[in-house]
Protein backbone atom coordinates (compact mmCIF):
# COMPACT_ATOMS: atom_id res chain seq x y z
CA UNK A 1 0.00 0.00 0.00
CA UNK A 2 1.07 3.41 -0.79
CA UNK A 3 2.09 5.23 2.46
CA UNK A 4 0.91 9.16 1.64
CA UNK A 5 -2.74 8.55 -0.27
CA UNK A 6 -5.73 10.55 -0.38
CA UNK A 7 -8.09 8.44 0.13
CA UNK A 8 -7.95 6.35 3.85
CA UNK A 9 -5.08 3.80 3.87
CA UNK A 10 -7.65 1.33 5.45
CA UNK A 11 -10.33 2.34 2.76
CA UNK A 12 -8.10 0.81 0.06
CA UNK A 13 -7.77 -2.20 2.42
CA UNK A 14 -11.18 -2.72 2.53
CA UNK A 15 -11.44 -2.30 -0.89
CA UNK A 16 -9.14 -5.03 -1.58
CA UNK A 17 -10.23 -7.16 0.73
CA UNK A 18 -13.80 -6.85 -0.85
CA UNK A 19 -12.66 -8.01 -4.74
CA UNK A 20 -10.62 -10.87 -3.06
CA UNK A 21 -13.96 -11.92 -1.39
CA UNK A 22 -16.23 -10.86 -4.61
CA UNK A 23 -14.02 -13.00 -7.17
CA UNK A 24 -13.84 -16.10 -4.61
CA UNK A 25 -10.26 -15.54 -3.79
CA UNK A 26 -10.64 -15.46 0.24
CA UNK A 27 -11.85 -19.09 2.01
CA UNK A 28 -14.92 -18.52 4.53
CA UNK A 29 -12.25 -17.64 7.02
CA UNK A 30 -10.22 -14.50 6.69
CA UNK A 31 -6.28 -14.61 7.11
CA UNK A 32 -5.32 -13.87 10.79
CA UNK A 33 -4.89 -9.94 11.51
CA UNK A 34 -0.95 -10.19 11.59
CA UNK A 35 -0.90 -11.81 8.48
CA UNK A 36 -2.90 -9.43 6.53
CA UNK A 37 -0.83 -7.07 8.07
CA UNK A 38 2.15 -8.67 6.57
CA UNK A 39 0.22 -9.09 3.27
CA UNK A 40 -1.26 -5.41 3.14
CA UNK A 41 2.03 -3.50 4.67
CA UNK A 42 0.09 -1.96 7.05
CA UNK A 43 -0.19 -1.51 10.86
CA UNK A 44 -3.08 -3.52 12.90
CA UNK A 45 -5.53 -0.39 13.58
CA UNK A 46 -5.70 0.00 9.48
CA UNK A 47 -6.25 -3.86 9.56
CA UNK A 48 -9.00 -3.54 11.92
CA UNK A 49 -10.66 0.03 10.61
CA UNK A 50 -10.78 -2.28 7.15
CA UNK A 51 -12.20 -5.40 8.87
CA UNK A 52 -15.10 -2.75 10.54
CA UNK A 53 -15.97 -1.06 7.50
CA UNK A 54 -16.58 -4.75 6.05
CA UNK A 55 -18.78 -5.42 8.81
CA UNK A 56 -20.59 -2.64 8.75
CA UNK A 57 -21.42 -3.52 5.01
CA UNK A 58 -22.12 -6.95 5.92
CA UNK A 59 -19.28 -8.70 4.17
CA UNK A 60 -17.69 -9.83 6.96
CA UNK A 61 -18.10 -11.08 10.48
CA UNK A 62 -16.45 -11.49 13.92
CA UNK A 63 -16.46 -14.96 14.96
CA UNK A 64 -14.98 -15.17 18.71
CA UNK A 65 -12.11 -18.31 18.63
CA UNK A 66 -12.33 -18.27 15.13
CA UNK A 67 -11.33 -14.67 14.04
CA UNK A 68 -13.08 -13.10 10.66
CA UNK A 69 -14.99 -15.13 8.15
CA UNK A 70 -17.28 -14.21 4.85
CA UNK A 71 -20.46 -13.58 5.82
CA UNK A 72 -22.89 -15.64 4.38
CA UNK A 73 -26.24 -15.45 2.72
CA UNK A 74 -27.81 -11.89 2.18
CA UNK A 75 -26.53 -9.29 -0.15
CA UNK A 76 -23.17 -8.94 -1.00
CA UNK A 77 -22.81 -5.43 -2.01
CA UNK A 78 -21.93 -3.19 0.02
CA UNK A 79 -23.60 -0.47 2.23
CA UNK A 80 -23.27 2.88 -0.36
CA UNK A 81 -24.69 0.37 -3.34
CA UNK A 82 -27.79 -0.58 -1.48
CA UNK A 83 -28.33 2.72 -0.18
CA UNK A 84 -28.29 4.41 -3.62
CA UNK A 85 -30.39 1.29 -5.16
CA UNK A 86 -33.31 2.47 -2.17
CA UNK A 87 -34.21 5.34 -4.81
CA UNK A 88 -34.81 3.49 -7.43
CA UNK A 89 -36.51 0.35 -5.22
CA UNK A 90 -38.63 3.07 -3.19
CA UNK A 91 -39.66 4.42 -6.66
CA UNK A 92 -38.88 7.54 -5.11
CA UNK A 93 -38.35 10.81 -7.57
CA UNK A 94 -36.62 14.23 -7.42
CA UNK A 95 -37.76 16.31 -4.74
CA UNK A 96 -39.06 13.20 -2.59
CA UNK A 97 -37.98 12.11 1.09
CA UNK A 98 -35.50 9.85 1.34
CA UNK A 99 -35.54 7.44 4.44
CA UNK A 100 -34.64 8.17 8.21
CA UNK A 101 -31.24 7.52 9.36
CA UNK A 102 -33.09 5.11 11.68
CA UNK A 103 -35.19 3.60 8.97
CA UNK A 104 -32.11 2.95 7.04
CA UNK A 105 -30.30 1.27 10.23
CA UNK A 106 -33.11 -0.54 10.81
CA UNK A 107 -33.67 -1.81 7.07
CA UNK A 108 -29.73 -2.26 6.46
CA UNK A 109 -28.85 -3.86 9.96
CA UNK A 110 -26.07 -1.22 9.75
CA UNK A 111 -24.93 1.55 12.54
CA UNK A 112 -25.66 4.85 12.67
CA UNK A 113 -22.24 5.66 11.47
CA UNK A 114 -21.80 3.92 8.85
CA UNK A 115 -25.19 4.98 7.70
CA UNK A 116 -24.30 8.72 8.27
CA UNK A 117 -20.95 8.34 6.17
CA UNK A 118 -22.87 6.63 3.37
CA UNK A 119 -25.34 9.49 3.91
CA UNK A 120 -22.53 11.50 3.72
CA UNK A 121 -21.08 10.20 0.51
CA UNK A 122 -24.62 10.14 -0.83
CA UNK A 123 -24.72 14.23 -0.51
CA UNK A 124 -21.17 14.81 -1.99
CA UNK A 125 -22.02 13.09 -4.96
CA UNK A 126 -25.10 14.62 -5.73
CA UNK A 127 -27.82 12.74 -5.06
CA UNK A 128 -29.13 14.00 -1.85
CA UNK A 129 -29.25 16.95 -0.42
CA UNK A 130 -30.32 18.12 3.29
CA UNK A 131 -32.96 20.91 4.12
CA UNK A 132 -32.92 22.04 7.60
CA UNK A 133 -35.75 20.53 9.49
CA UNK A 134 -37.17 18.36 6.35
CA UNK A 135 -34.65 15.94 6.76
CA UNK A 136 -33.21 14.49 3.41
CA UNK A 137 -34.50 14.76 -0.27
CA UNK A 138 -33.31 12.93 -3.60
CA UNK A 139 -31.60 15.20 -5.70
CA UNK A 140 -30.84 13.22 -8.53
CA UNK A 141 -31.42 9.68 -9.57
CA UNK A 142 -28.55 6.99 -9.22
CA UNK A 143 -27.12 5.82 -12.65
CA UNK A 144 -27.92 2.40 -13.26
CA UNK A 145 -25.00 0.21 -13.10
CA UNK A 146 -24.06 -3.16 -14.93
CA UNK A 147 -23.74 -5.57 -12.80
CA UNK A 148 -21.91 -9.23 -13.56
Amino acid sequence: MPHASPRGTYLQVSESLRQEIKEGEASDTLPSEAALMRLHGVSRNTIRRALKVLEADGVVESAPGIGWRVARGGDRRSLAERMADVITEDSLSVGDTYPSEAKLCERFGASRTAVRRVLAQMEGNGLLATVHGKGRTVRALPTPTVRP
